[in-house]
């Protein structure tokens, strides 16, 4: 059933070499439940893959890869007009509308060529030339990983949006897809024809073209774009087509550049072409190794041989870059980095207070050292593609500019207080193109619609930040797959959190633990952890009661913050601590 040390170089379509620690395909539910009890899914990260089509493994994957062989295609007609097609997750999707063509049932023609298979259609909302699978998609059949129980979403559960719904957020990881219900005509004839092209077609042939017709059109006018990834590798489109709100676009994008063209995205919101942004940016033919910009699509990151992951993610990042520098525009990537790494960036290592603190001239805070110079704590975590923001000091706009961070996911807050949230108005450069989601208590919340209640007002000013806040508990929650488990300390008599993420975990300002959390640190291979000063707070750890937590804890490695100037100089802290104990700085940045 299991195989170690797999070549999954073959199961994507970019065609870069890397391995699985564990693999395994199931052709069947009672297949997958047998896996789902093994050591092997319960003692490991655990990702399942579709067709590969829009994965890049970024490094060989340390954990459980999984795969759907479940294929079958069933008929139902409910009347003369309106068929469902249910299609197993691991039919490949071009197949699957080649069958409905055949069968001249209409409503999928415009997504034909399109690679991958049937199960991550409703995980991806593909889309192509004027239509989405949301379009089309009646129901899909889960397996759920926690209760282990088959489960069936609606269209309308899915929370379809732009190559997006909820399997690419809390559902990740958990609901594997099985089957999919479509929605489809009874007919031969095409209906969607709105996408230029498909225009041109019918006007051509002089007749509406049938779905047949199409697909063939369709297909052509890819097969002229894009690579054939069995001859080139790559992941179809790379990056997403940015939404961005009509506002940002005036005010914003068309003051650097007037001739950027734009397409109507829902009230408020317009939508740009990302390979029009990366053409016009000069990046058309640019090449990172053996990665590079195809020249028929800009679109398209391809391996036009021997390209390394670490190529594709370098070039990426470029076009990212240049695109933001021209444009002021973040491209997102639809592309899935599969990255189980976490890399640390400590962006402020100070208490309340700072150091030096204003008006003192202790040594500490006279100091020449740059590692003696500590803004308010906040750190960036990034793995899985993802930048994750932890707390937002009153110092975060200094901290963003010095470590130039352009793009955010996602803020985690741990409490209140003003040194962890001061910093709430400066995100508003992260929330040009869409609400930054921001994931925090509910008191939090309610402290926060009371601070910045011009962001929350019915109509807010045009300009201010927009956030979307997620209310979360003592339970794990998911960003784009991404377990984040919440962890209650006491902030004296204050409940707050710390968060968990993967082996790597952050708490500052708790001066006790409860035992029943205590059990969520277990095993971690970083710990950051506060350290005020040697003398004893009624609210934070002193030194002497955070190495004490951190030798019940066992760490492979801790690493101290939220020094105030009391706790001296950074050489002189580095030289009292055990060897797998460390000072934190601000800059420090280091890898789980």
């Amino acid at each position: 059933m299991f195989e170690y040390d797999k070549d999954i170089t073959s199961l994507t379509t970019f065609g870069i070499p890397a391995k699985a620690r564990i693999f395994a395909e199931y052709d069947s539910l009672k297949q997958l439940e047998r896996i789902s009890r093994s050591p092997e899914f319960l003692d490991n990260e655990v990702f399942h893959m579709g067709g590969g089509s829009n994965l890049l493994f970024v490094n060989d994957f340390d954990g459980l890869l999984l795969h759907s062989a479940i294929r079958g295609i069933v008929r139902y007609d409910k009347n003369e007009d309106t068929v469902f097609a249910i299609a197993g997750a691991g039919e490949k999707w071009t197949d699957f509308v080649n069958w409905c063509v055949d069968e001249g049932l209409a409503g999928v023609e415009n997504l034909a060529g399109i690679p991958g298979e049937v199960g991550a259609a409703p995980v991806q909302n593909v889309g192509a030339y004027g239509a989405e699978a949301k379009d089309v998609i009646h129901h899909v059949e889960c397996f759920d990983s926690h209760t282990r129980k088959v489960v069936t979403f609606t269209n309308e559960e899915c929370r379809f949006g732009y190559r997006d719904s909820m399997f690419k957020h809390e559902g990740k990881g958990r609901y594997f897809v099985l089957r999919v219900s479509f929605r489809l005509k009874n007919s031969s004839k095409a209906s969607n024809l709105t996408y230029g092209p498909l225009k041109a077609l019918a006007e051509r042939i002089g007749h509406t073209p049938t779905i047949r017709e199409v697909a063939d059109e369709v297909t052509a006018i890819r097969n002229a774009k894009l690579p054939d990834p069995a001859v080139i590798g790559s992941a179809g489109s790379f990056f997403k087509n940015p939404v961005v709100t009509k506002y940002f676009y005036e005010e914003g994008i068309k003051a650097l550049s007037p001739d950027v063209p734009c397409y109507p995205a829902g009230e408020h919101h317009v939508k740009l072409a990302a390979g029009w942004l990366i053409e016009h940016a000069g990046l058309k033919g640019k090449r990172i190794g053996g990665a590079e910009v195809y020249p028929n699509q800009c679109l398209v990151i391809a391996n036009e041989g021997g390209a390394s992951a670490e190529d594709v993610v370098n070039l990426s990042e470029l076009i990212i870059d240049t695109v933001r520098r021209k444009y002021a525009v973040i491209l997102e990537p639809e592309v899935n980095f599969i990255d189980t790494r976490i890399t640390v960036t400590i962006l402020g290592s100070g208490t309340s207070k700072g150091v030096p603190e204003v008006g003192c001239a202790c040594r500490i805070c006279r100091s020449e050292s740059p590692l003696d110079k500590r803004q308010r704590a906040s750190a960036l975590v990034r793995t899985h593609g993802l930048n994750l923001l932890l707390d937002v000091s009153p110092d975060f706009r200094a901290q963003a500019l010095q470590n130039n961070i352009y793009r955010l996911d996602a803020a985690l807050i741990t409490h209140s207080h003003y040194d962890h949230v001061g910093g709430i108005d400066d995100l508003r450069p992260f929330c040009g193109q869409q609400d930054l989601s921001i994931y925090l208590k509910k008191d939090v919340s309610d402290d926060l619609h009371k601070r910045l209640d011009y962001c929350f007002r019915p109509h807010p000013y045009p300009g201010v930040p927009k956030f979307d806040l997620h209310e979360v508990s003592t339970q794990p929650f998911y960003i784009n797959g991404l377990k984040i488990i919440p962890i209650t300390v006491m902030h004296g008599k204050l409940p707050i959190l710390g968060y968990r993420i993967g082996d790597f975990a952050y708490i500052t300002d708790a001066k006790t633990i409860p035992e029943e959390e205590m059990v969520k640190l277990r095993g971690l291979k970083a710990l950051v952890l506060n350290a005020l000063r040697d003398r004893e707070h009624f609210a934070h750890l002193s030194f002497s009661e955070a190495l004490e937590l951190i030798d019940r804890l066992k760490p492979e490695q801790a690493y101290l913050t939220h020094f105030n100037h009391e706790a001296g100089l950074h050489t002189e802290i580095e030289k009292r601590l055990p060897d797998n104990v460390h000072p934190a700085y601000d800059g420090l940045t280091f890898t789980v």
